[in-house]
């Protein structure tokens, strides 16, 4: 791709020499004949836009929330750490930081339905005073979450000897024992009134000689981290949210389900605008269903979303109240005498991310990786083969559900690389630039330390003057880097590329991976 980042430094277009993936750290890691716990699978990852904090979510409604601890600790201040030259590349830490219970199970009665607790998508919004904000949402409500740094107050020490205290207990006032006992007499009370603080407050001989108070310090090195719910954006959507996505404008964000996507004020959670509605009048009409929905990173009136018959939609916001129309519509056209059962099973969008700029839109169905240009809808840019090597057990896949399994994708900082994840916990990287043949998988496993394999590829192939091309992943009839038969019961879904660096987290099983190039 050409272009210029967002730094102003123009991006390199020719071929991008293939980068060398380590193993960085892993939390949750599970020992040997340890069984995985359905609630603690992870279900979302999300980076924030700085790329110093980072959030999941799991099956059982919690989110952790991890934060980068390298940049504090290797001397220098941050800005310092970023002027540096990024070809150098440094190991990446992150730490622990907190955890809180986003979702709790629901039973809808009017309904006769159970509403899992499980974290469908984690969004960050923009920070305030030192605070963190973001969005979690389950299959049905969306909370909008404050979490925020508080320095413990501690008393460090009681000056106040408890054996000079008497009666009901010291209480503060004059040195002197008759004043109290005058003012009480001569302030116009009633007598009964007189006499029962009389009897209520009595004080040692010759009085109290002075009133200490316990010692308060407040400790600066302990530090409570508290989140708070400040919102709940609840009974907007009929069927399973898939996706939420914070607005550019730090106010709006929108939440989409199968046929409907919401517009949200962050400051109003009981009322919301319908924008995009593809319920048909007759449900036995119904063709698509919508699969995911993203705004754009700059501009705050386009957004777009993907479908079950692998079409993305590009609208703006400016045209209409309801979005019943498109501005551009992305989609390839199967070839002729291809078509099978499979076909719209297979076509079916996973999910969508824009890259940092806006100008490219990756998608992921269940057999490839597509880049979209939005000046150019007659196609993809480049696809990337990642399951084509499971083209023949579709079959298999059918009948054991995995065909149905929604992968993420995500996109460098930069945009010059393209990562996605697929079967035995491998995670796959690919060279989005032009003539880049980069394709490496690695498995995020229980031993992180082997080296990345390389994925045979084949030279890739120009079938258009657009520069439209076809890159092969592995082909290898159902064996993993290590020659083993692939693993569909261990898969990795969800990942996030860090917005700055060459960084990617990834989810296996309950586990958190991370691996830096």
């Amino acid at each position: 791709m050409n272009g210029v980042n967002p730094d102003g430094v123009a991006t390199h277009a020719g071929p991008q020499t293939p980068l060398e993936w380590k193993f960085s750290q892993v939390f949750g890691e599970r020992s040997a004949g340890e069984e995985v716990q359905e609630v603690d699978i992870i279900s979302a990852i999300e980076f924030d836009k700085t790329g110093n904090h980072l959030a999941t979510g799991d099956r059982g409604g919690r989110v952790v929330l991890f934060e980068r601890s390298d940049n504090k600790d290797n001397g220098g201040s941050r800005k310092d750490l970023e002027k540096k030259d990024n070809s150098v590349s440094r190991h990446p830490e992150f730490r622990y930081k907190t955890e809180f219970q986003s979702h709790e199970p629901e039973f809808d009665y009017l309904k006769s339905l159970e509403i899992e607790e499980k974290i469908n998508k984690i969004r960050w919004c923009q920070t305030a005073n030192g605070s963190q904000f973001m969005l979690s949402t389950n299959d049905k409500t969306i909370k909008f979450w404050k979490v925020q740094e508080k320095k413990v107050k501690k008393i460090s020490e009681m000056n106040i000897d408890p054996s000079k205290t008497a009666g009901n207990g010291i209480v503060g006032g004059s040195s002197n024992s008759s004043a109290p006992k005058s003012s009480l007499a001569n302030g116009g009370y009633p007598d009964r009134c007189c006499s029962s603080l009389a009897s209520d407050f009595t004080f040692p001989p010759g009085g109290i000689p002075s009133l200490r108070l316990p010692v308060v310090v407040v400790t600066s090195h302990d530090i409570s981290l508290a989140a708070r719910c400040r919102r709940v954006y609840a009974h907007a959507h009929d069927y399973h949210i898939n996706s939420i996505s914070s607005n550019s404008d730090g106010e709006t964000f929108i939440s989409a389900d199968d046929l409907r996507i919401n517009l949200w004020n962050l400051e109003i959670s009981n009322q919301s605008f319908n924008i995009v509605d593809v319920k048909p009048t007759n449900m036995e009409d119904l063709t698509e269903v919508i699969t995911s929905a993203e705004f754009h990173p700059t501009q705050c009136n386009t957004l777009a979303y993907s479908s079950s018959k692998g079409s993305i939609r590009l609208i703006d916001l400016r045209q209409s109240a309801l979005c019943d129309t498109h501005t551009k519509l992305f989609e390839e056209h199967e070839a002729p005498g291809s078509r099978s059962f499979f076909t719209e099973i297979i076509a079916s969008i996973s999910d969508i991310k824009f890259g940092k700029d806006g100008r490219y839109i990756l998608s992921r169905d269940y057999m490839t990786l597509k880049l979209w240009d939005i000046n150019m809808d007659s196609g993809p840019v480049t696809t990337f083969q990642v399951h084509e090597h499971l083209r023949p057990k579709l079959c298999d896949l059918y009948e054991n559900d995995s065909i149905f399994d929604k992968f993420e994708c995500c996109l460098s900082g930069d945009g010059l690389r393209v990562a996605t994840g697929s079967y035995s916990n491998l995670f796959r990287v690919f060279g989005s630039s032009s003539g880049s043949t980069e394709a490496t998988a690695l498995e995020a496993s229980k031993n992180p330390m082997r080296r990345q394999t390389p994925t045979p590829t084949r030279p890739s192939r120009s079938i258009s003057s657009l520069t439209r091309v076809v890159r092969r992943g592995a082909d290898n009839q159902g064996v993993d880097t290590n020659g083993n038969a692939f693993d569909f019961t261990t898969k990795l879904l969800h990942l996030a590329w860090h917005p700055k660096e060459n960084l990617i987290a990834c989810a296996a099983a309950n586990s958190l991976y991370m691996y830096y190039a």
